[in-house]
């Protein structure tokens, strides 16, 4: 998908806002963020995604923070990337990518067959950019890619216990991380309620996979105090050969650094 440079105003005339989406049933409007400035798609009233037109790099949401400062350690900076995205929303870090390491090659599965058009027609991506869309359930649609593989997968689709189940389990992750090419990563955005009992599944099952695959993980970045006083929150687990890398403790420290910090 080529996409159009981002005009000034990204609503001309006659551009959709809102549409309704097939698979889940919801409504999606992209709406202006009287807060923060910038964009917001709303999935049934529910805020799921921010974008900034003008600064591609501004992540607003914590944990998509978090995920950006892993990118910009895990390559040399500006080095493209080759990055599949499970779960799309607003394609916030399809944009991200392409204004810090142009060139990169991007896929993104996304299973409201709706959802990319509207974002991309209302909010078009930086100009450049290298997108591929496949519609479908993740986990159907990566084992149709064979053996291609990726420097860094993104999951991106859970919201704590209503969360797919078929996604949630150790025999994904092992599918996901098979997918991943030398000094690849993984990175799930885990979402959970207070308790965190969805987080402390998914760690297990993360760990269990990485160990059959043979790579390291998992590792848990969130706000401290989220993990010392379980609340509503977002933590981002990382595993991969990539943290294996001899510089992992210089990017642990750059990821400390860079926060967000609450």
């Amino acid at each position: 998908m080529n996409a159009p440079s981002s005009p000034a105003t990204p609503f001309a005339p006659g551009t959709p806002r809102g549409a309704q989406l097939s698979f889940s049933d919801q409504p999606a409007w992209i709406v202006a963020d009287e807060v923060v400035g910038g964009w917001t798609l709303l999935i049934g009233g529910v805020e799921q995604s921010h974008v900034d037109l003008e600064d591609p790099t501004r992540l607003v949401h914590e944990y998509l923070r978090r995920m950006g400062n892993v990118l910009d350690q895990v390559r040399p900076a500006g080095a493209p990337l080759r990055i599949a995205h499970l779960g799309g929303g607003a394609l916030t870090l399809v944009r991200y990518v392409q204004a810090t390491r142009p060139g990169s090659a991007q896929l993104v599965i996304e299973i409201e067959r709706e959802l990319p058009t509207l974002v991309t027609t209302a909010l078009p991506l930086p100009e450049g950019t290298e997108l591929e869309v496949v519609i479908g359930d993740a986990r159907e649609e990566l084992a149709e890619l064979g053996e291609r593989e990726f420097d860094v997968i993104v999951l991106d689709v859970f919201s704590g216990q209503d969360s797919p189940a078929h996604l949630a389990e150790a025999g994904f992750y092992r599918e996901a991380l098979s997918h991943l090419g030398a000094d690849g990563l993984l990175m799930v955005n885990v979402g959970d309620d207070a308790g965190q009992l969805f987080l402390a599944a998914q760690v297990r099952e993360l760990e269990a996979a990485a160990a059959v695959v043979g790579v390291p993980g998992v590792w848990t970045l969130t706000d401290a105090q989220l993990l010392a006083r379980p609340a509503d929150g977002n933590m981002v687990l990382l595993a991969g050969d990539a943290l294996a890398s001899p510089a992992v403790e210089d990017w642990r420290a750059a990821w400390l650094a860079a926060g967000p910090h609450p």
